[in-house]
């Protein structure tokens, strides 16, 4: 990563409580080959993304934008988020620096709101200054908002990932636990959406000339936790199936999932779903768990801490609480590890000195901690 014109201005941060130690100490547990080490603890936080300078923004489910230290140590609020509906799975969700940070300051962010007819999933972005001990977004704007507005709490999605090319993005709308619309070419829920820096339809979509939302890159999806492309250029994409049938998803232009046609899992209340194999003319996933992990934030490892490791994927796992590892292999998938976190996992993501660092979810029991992951020291 660039280091960025902002990340060379000296500011003072807020000193606050770091983890509790003792009891709570991450370590190294039986079979893990990393050590976790307590950084920091949150409310409810959701995603992270990393400075060049070591310093994170974290998202907390309310609506908080935090900038952190590297050590953990001190944080502050970072004032201009707009307001969120945090009901039941909505809130503050992604955030992403932007392809340009270096020279622009500008970060991409995603929340859900209520509205006309309902509830959504918005793409925002702004300007990330500080100065002293205050920090803020300016100029914040609505780049897009998913289509159409509907009621409920579920099922949001929003996640973010920049094109290889950083002159797209791709956005995630989930189907908000309302199943048809992830097949109805009209709505963004339950598809992948390519869009321009500015929210735009991305010119030359797939699906446009058939009829389809001019945003809409692939359909047929649930409720999408995580995206990331890996070295090659090749879209990734996890997902949430309903009882049974989490997926992970190679994304190309144009295709149906199959979602609610189709999944390895079984609808809550016991109707069955037809599996993927029985339907051949959509777009199976590449790796599929049942019973499930509930997956959490994607991440395609790059760094040089794991080197065993380089080009895989890694998985946050809710209600499995766990990180996954999977094989990647140019487009094909396998699943790897599965370590026990002892928490839900809802984020994972890359530091700039490749060790790999999680959040806790802070829900159902799970602390909310950050934690950093580096190699076991050989003995």
């Amino acid at each position: 990563m660039r280091r960025s014109l902002f990340a060379a201005i000296p500011f003072v941060l807020i000193a606050c409580s770091g983890p509790a130690e003792s009891q709570r100490a991450g370590g190294q547990a039986a079979g893990r080959p990393f050590t976790a080490t307590p950084v920091a603890d949150f409310d409810a936080p959701w995603a992270m993304t990393f400075l060049a300078d070591g310093r994170m923004l974290v998202t907390e489910k309310d609506g908080r934008l935090l900038l952190v230290a590297a050590d953990g140590k001190s944080r502050m609020t970072v004032a201009g988020t707009p307001a969120v509906d945090d009901a039941g799975q909505g809130g503050l969700m992604d955030v992403v620096l932007a392809p340009d940070f270096a020279r622009s300051n500008r970060v991409y962010f995603s929340y859900s709101t209520g509205g006309p007819g309902g509830k959504g999933v918005v793409l925002a972005r702004g300007r990330l200054a500080a100065i002293g001990t205050t920090a803020r977004l300016d100029g914040v704007e609505t780049l897009f908002t998913a289509r159409p507005f509907v009621e409920g709490d579920g099922h949001y999605s929003g996640r973010i990932a920049f094109a290889p090319d950083g002159r797209h993005l791709f956005f995630t709308n989930g189907e908000r636990q309302q199943f048809t619309p992830a097949q109805d070419p009209k709505a963004t829920l339950g598809k992948v959406l390519r869009l321009t820096l500015d929210g735009k339809p991305a010119p030359g979509n797939p699906l446009a000339a058939k009829g389809f939302a001019p945003e809409v890159w692939s359909y047929g999806h649930r409720n999408l936790l995580g995206i990331a492309f890996d070295a090659q250029g090749n879209l990734w994409e996890q997902e949430m199936g309903p009882k049974g049938g989490d997926e992970l998803n190679l994304i190309l232009p144009g295709r149906n999932y199959g979602y609610p046609l189709v999944s390895d899992g079984d609808h809550y209340d016991g109707r069955p779903i037809p599996d993927h194999a029985t339907r051949p003319d959509l777009e199976r996933y590449k790796v599929n768990w049942t019973p499930v992990i509930s997956p959490g934030g994607l991440m395609i490892y790059s760094g040089s801490l794991f080197p065993q490791w380089r080009g895989d994927a890694f998985i946050g796992g809710l209600s499995s609480k766990a990180l996954v590892r999977v094989d990647l292999n140019g487009t094909n998938a396998a699943k790897g590890d599965q370590w026990d976190m002892g928490a839900r996992i809802r984020e994972v993501e890359q530091g700039p000195d490749g060790a790999i660092w999680v959040l806790e979810d802070g829900g159902r029991g799970s602390a909310g901690r950050l934690l950093k992951l580096t190699p076991t020291a050989a003995r």
